[in-house]
């Protein structure tokens, strides 16, 4: 009598401590592809992956300031000092710039960090071009501009130091308190109603905080955040993003209470964006994690994306489309005006304090500088 031997399946990767990608997933420019295949043996000695160290690598950067045209992004220019983010935020819409660096969208994209160390130069040089228009700029849009790497680094204060100085208006998106620190030069500004500010803030649960967003601030802490700078006078809104059905979604009424309370005057959400490499690396996450609901979560995910794990279209991508996403639009707005959110302008930042005649100065000095 002979017995068949039963496949071994693939060994479900285990999470890392203190990191939101399970894997290192390919880069979709990647040119050898690479399968895993389970002999058996990785499920019975399966023990906790080791520690991954971050590592900061300086970069000089050939421009700084980004131009966007998307008619569903508030703002048309933006500065990220920093490409990748220890925050490991495992839902990144960032993530997949990674591929571009020959790296993986996963744990490369969280542990290898690359500090662009000539931001405030360029930003110097731009601002100072007698042609140069000012107009807003999002600081930190991609990744987060006070991640764990600009405590020692302090590019972004440096950042802030030269649109202080220039009167530069601008505004600003972080998880991070470490913007508590920087508020020497945001107050003024504020003052001058030169600088906003907003608090990603998905959650208050801890725990499921604790392995969707590993190295950000605690829910509690980003709310003391958004006391700090409202005490401060700094106008602050928290970014509900991203909405992740059955995960982060029953929290959204708690959440606009909160910082509502804690301060905020503006409110804004996002559903979940799995463009790209992001789409395998959330459902690793998902299956990880939360393997009771992983299918119930990404069936609600394609209810709102046409059937697909991602729609990329301008009208749709923020807010998805279909009976769950109406509901959820609807949700948002009745929390809104239950907790008196939006109920008045903050997002005209003043532009006529530009130091216009201070840039054409830099820049005369910068071209006369060769002749010597």
């Amino acid at each position: 009598m002979t017995h068949s031997i039963p496949e071994f399946p693939i060994a479900p990767p285990a999470p890392r401590k203190g990191r939101g990608a399970i894997t290192n997933v390919q880069g979709r420019y990647e040119v050898d592809q690479r399968d895993a295949i389970d002999d058996g043996w990785a499920t019975a000695l399966a023990e906790a992956p080791p520690m991954l160290r971050t590592e900061v690598f300086e970069e000089q950067a050939k421009s700084i300031l980004t131009r966007n045209t998307s008619p569903d992004i508030p703002f048309n220019v933006s500065l990220n000092p920093y490409r990748g983010c220890e925050h490991g935020c495992i839902y990144c819409f960032a993530r997949p710039t990674h591929s571009y660096l020959g790296l993986s969208p996963g744990l490369d994209f969280e542990s290898r960090i690359y500090a662009k160390t000539n931001a405030p130069f360029l930003l110097r040089r731009e601002l100072s071009k007698l042609a140069y228009e000012v107009e807003p700029i999002a600081l930190g849009v991609n990744t987060d501009a006070w991640q764990p790497a600009e405590r020692e680094l302090g590019l972004t204060r440096r950042v802030i130091e030269v649109l202080a100085e220039f009167q530069h208006p601008f505004a600003a998106i972080t998880k991070s308190s470490l913007i508590e620190r920087d508020l020497d030069l945001l107050a003024p500004m504020a003052a001058r109603k030169q600088v906003m500010a907003a608090i990603t803030l998905t959650t208050l649960d801890p725990d499921i905080a604790r392995t969707l967003e590993p190295r950000a601030a605690a829910p509690a802490r980003r709310l003391r955040t958004i006391r700090t700078l409202s005490d401060a006078g700094v106008p602050v809104g928290v970014s509900i993003a991203p909405v992740i059905p059955f995960i982060t979604e029953p929290d959204i009424e708690r959440v606009l209470e909160a910082c509502a309370v804690a301060g905020a005057v503006h409110a804004s959400y996002i559903v979940l964006r799995l463009p790209w490499e992001v789409a395998p690396l959330f459902q690793d996450w998902l299956s990880a994690h939360f393997p009771d609901r992983a299918e119930r979560v990404m069936n609600r995910v394609r209810d709102m994306r046409g059937g697909k794990n991602y729609d990329a279209s301008f009208a749709s991508r923020m807010k998805g489309d279909g009976l769950w996403a109406d509901l959820l639009r609807q949700r948002f707005r009745q929390a809104v005006r239950r907790f008196g959110l939006n109920e008045r302008t903050h997002g005209i930042l003043d532009m006529s304090q530009f130091q216009r005649s201070r840039a054409a100065h830099a820049a005369r000095i910068q071209t006369q500088l060769p002749l010597f």
